[in-house]
């Protein structure tokens, strides 16, 4: 057997506030059991739900110097469809009604949290091959196994891999506070390890000192070795491509089925789409006060409102794609100019404009399944798994091609009758409007080229199975 531990700050059920969560709760489900015994490890923060909390079981507590403080570290365990959890617990760390605040105290925290999970091993009897450690939030692991705990021979040999899900995400802090928070020795804040522009970068130390680093997908990981897509840290990336390597998110294919999803009001699958889809997109229609006319061309987006997602483009020619054969619905937050842009155009359009600015997973789930078509615009996108959930419920996504929208999309050949959905190159505002029109003629004038794109899309496999071989593949080699 080959032990792992998955290091986290979120996974579902437990935590969650992006796709790192959907990865770390999914991924370990579909390794191989006979082969590896994967466990995951991460904070019990006080906002996680009360009746997950009482699943876990307190095992220890001990206490753990960080450079001149000393802190208590309990240790509880939980199992959740048979996978271990382990949570490390301390309310002074972990408190508030969210698992990340304010920059500056993240910083102390996960400090706290990485020598944490390295200290209690020992503690709960699990000696990992490898430690899988994800995001900037456990970015010092590597480097404090590679520091002080190499005076003890429990862990010689503990290999780590280092997955970045999104690069933006770096944890950079002052670099004399690190310095005081993690008692690490001069040696370690040079440019070459932990130094970035005058202060420190967490997820630079662990992309510098793991044994392995990947991405969430084939095109990021080539993206993030040039200057645009590399946040600063292109130069560190070039110069460790060759254990560098992408692997793309799966989709959990039993929370994201059509056929059997309790959210949406008309199941369906990919033999009986061309009748009953239709009926969520009229559900969906009247649920929002749209205009109901199961002919007009749906426009979906489900998504943080941010400028990584493209939504700069939107705002360009909004008005052109509320056009009067369209509708349009949006749900997510973020940033308020774009609530308030589509707020607006909720108001100057009701019966084809909707604004959902809330989250809401089950109104997400039938948008996938009402929407004709998905838009996602992205600046950068390290995976995306909003397209997969859209391929999967038969919607067509319209994306830009950049990091995992490239590797998962295909567009549309009419010449060749091949792809899944439509893309197109470069960030501007008219090319994708053009490929929103070119996707809305193919729906109006061939609808018999359209379920063909459904078809594929819904054919396509991106389930955790083929990721986690690759994961697995990984394992082995180090």
């Amino acid at each position: 057997m080959k032990n792992i531990l998955f290091a986290a700050s979120e996974g579902v059920p437990f935590i969650k506030t992006g796709g790192l969560a959907d990865v770390i709760g999914s991924l370990p489900k579909y390794l191989n059991k006979d082969e590896f015994d994967v466990r995951v490890i991460m904070p019990k923060y006080t906002c996680i739900k009360e009746e997950l909390k009482k699943s876990m079981t307190y095992v220890t507590h001990f206490y753990m110097d960080l450079n001149w403080r000393r802190q208590y570290v309990g240790i509880f365990e939980a199992e959740y469809e048979g996978i271990k959890y382990y949570f490390i617990d301390n309310e002074f760390y972990f408190q508030g009604f969210a698992p990340y605040g304010n920059i500056y105290e993240d910083i102390e925290k996960f400090a706290f949290f990485c020598r944490a999970v390295l200290s209690a091993l020992p503690v709960i009897g699990f000696r990992p091959e490898i430690i899988h450690c994800h995001d900037w939030q456990t970015g010092l692991i590597p480097v404090f196994l590679h520091d002080t705990f190499q005076s003890n021979e429990f862990y010689w040999g503990i290999k780590t891999i280092m997955t970045i899900h999104n690069l933006k995400f770096q944890g950079v802090w002052d670099k004399k506070v690190i310095k005081e928070i993690t008692g690490l020795s001069d040696y370690y804040f040079t440019p070459d390890k932990l130094e970035y522009k005058g202060d420190s970068n967490y997820l630079k130390g662990g992309i510098v000192y793991a044994d392995y680093v990947t991405t969430v997908s084939t095109t990021y990981a080539e993206e993030i070795k040039m200057p645009f897509y590399g946040e600063g840290l292109d130069g560190l990336m070039r110069a460790r491509s060759n254990c560098l390597a992408g692997i793309v998110n799966g989709l959990d294919y039993d929370e994201y089925n059509p056929e059997t999803d309790p959210f949406i009001v008309n199941n369906f699958n990919a033999m009986n789409f061309r009748k009953e889809k239709v009926k969520n997109k009229t559900a969906l229609q009247e649920e929002l006060g749209l205009e109901v006319n199961e002919d007009k061309f749906m426009i979906g987006i489900c998504s943080r409102l941010t400028d990584q997602k493209g939504l700069d483009l939107v705002d360009c020619v909004i008005e052109e794609i509320c056009a009067e054969d369209t509708q349009f619905v949006v749900l997510g937050t973020g940033d308020p100019k774009y609530e308030n842009l589509f707020r607006h155009f909720a108001w100057k359009y009701p019966d084809r404009v909707s604004a959902n600015i809330f989250y809401s997973n089950e109104r997400s789930h039938r948008i996938y399944a009402a929407s004709d078509a998905y838009l996602m615009p992205s600046l950068f996108e390290p995976c995306g798994l909003s397209q997969l959930m859209s391929l999967r419920y038969g919607t067509v996504p319209i994306v830009r091609e950049t990091g995992g929208l490239k590797d998962t999309v295909i567009p549309y050949n009419e010449y060749e009758n091949s792809g899944d959905g439509f893309s197109f190159c470069n960030y501007n505002a008219h090319e994708m409007l053009a490929t929103i029109r070119y996707a809305k003629s193919v729906y109006y004038g061939k609808k018999r080229e359209w379920n063909k794109l459904i078809d594929r899309g819904m054919a396509a496999d991106f389930s955790w199975n083929n990721s986690a071989k690759q994961y697995e593949e990984l394992y082995r080699r180090l």
